[in-house]
């Protein structure tokens, strides 16, 4: 009796141990697929001429500015908005702004802001105002400037100001890789009633 009882003791350990080693190698599965997701790039979409809820000090009147626009441009750039962020990797995402020539500046900054270049020989100094910098590269250039001026100064800057796609108009090539929630682009109209139906469809699951 005590020998039948000391088996199935041991089949009964050595099922739980298989069960707990099957359990563990899901869980390390699901571990790490949560873990490239976390690592994933995710496609934003940003436009320079209408306002924005939390960019802008008049939400509904005024577009963001260009420095409010760059600094959060430069913040998905890097990937400080994520929990992963670490200042020696790159984790950061791509960034699609649209409508780059009515780019919106405070004061007299079109015309008083200068930019510089120098190519270390005497007398080759060179000075463009934004005005002329953006009738001879466009708006994406002058956004390009001021983003690059936020990164941090180290070999990743031309890395992640190189997942910065700006553009003169509404058109661009990259529609298909925008977030969508719902099938609506996020910051788009629409887009947060969508996320609010997805969260009432969870709750309903759970």
């Amino acid at each position: 009796m005590s020998q039948t009882l000391g088996l199935v003791s041991f089949a009964l350990l050595a099922s739980n141990s298989v069960e707990a080693v099957v359990g563990s190698r899901l869980l390390t599965k699901l571990a790490l697929c949560q873990t490239r997701l976390a690592y994933s790039r995710v496609w934003h979409q940003i436009s320079a001429s209408k306002p924005h809820q939390t960019l802008t000090t008049q939400p509904d009147v005024t577009p963001p500015s260009l420095g409010r626009l760059a600094s959060r441009i430069a913040v998905l750039l890097m990937g400080k908005h994520k929990p992963i962020w670490n200042p020696s990797t790159d984790c950061g995402d791509y960034v699609v702004v649209t409508n780059c020539a009515a780019l919106h500046t405070t004061g007299r900054k079109m015309w008083r802001k200068s930019y510089y270049r120098h190519t270390t020989r005497p007398g080759s100094l060179k000075e463009l105002t934004m005005d002329a910098l953006m009738e001879k590269h466009g708006g994406g250039e002058v956004l390009r400037k001021a983003v690059r001026g936020m990164l941090p100064k180290n070999r990743l800057r031309d890395k992640r100001l190189a997942r910065l796609k700006a553009f003169e108009g509404d058109a661009h090539p990259y529609k298909d890789n925008l977030v969508r929630f719902g099938g609506v682009v996020v910051g788009s109209e629409g887009w947060q009633k969508a996320v609010e139906k997805i969260r009432e469809s969870d709750k309903k699951r759970l």
